[in-house]
């Protein structure tokens, strides 16, 4: 079985930084795609779901319109609220890859995430 997904898109807010009650990071937002097969240029709304030492990264450098790719798994879930079942769809990422450095040039950021770096350069990009 294969569950993977594969998502470059900009934040539509910023990344929201939260801890269980264990101390353990979690931090989520919402990445909108474009939908290639659409002739209106839509996008799709999907929520991701970070955690750990990467989600740390992602609140601190990651802001509101920031193009980045995420690697992850599809998960579903669902909850009771007010008596009615909510269903939950989200990608939990296994790696988040920021595509634009910020507005600093990124001098801070590549000294404390040697793997920024690595990502994609200018060059790999078709715009």
């Amino acid at each position: 079985m294969l569950n993977l997904s594969v998502l470059i898109g900009r934040l539509t807010r910023d990344p929201e930084l939260k801890y269980t009650p264990s101390g353990i990071a979690n931090t989520t937002f919402t990445l909108a795609v474009d939908n290639p097969y659409s002739k209106d240029k839509d996008a799709d709304f999907i929520p991701i779901v970070v955690w750990r030492q990467q989600a740390e990264a992602c609140a601190n450098y990651l802001r509101k319109g920031r193009l980045c790719a995420v690697e992850g798994r599809i998960a579903t879930r669902n909850y009771e609220k007010d008596g009615r079942k909510v269903y939950v769809t989200e990608i939990i990422a296994n790696n988040v890859r920021f595509l634009e450095r910020p507005e600093n040039g990124g001098q801070q950021l590549e000294r404390q995430d040697p793997d920024y770096s690595r990502g994609v350069s200018d060059d790999d990009l078709p715009f």
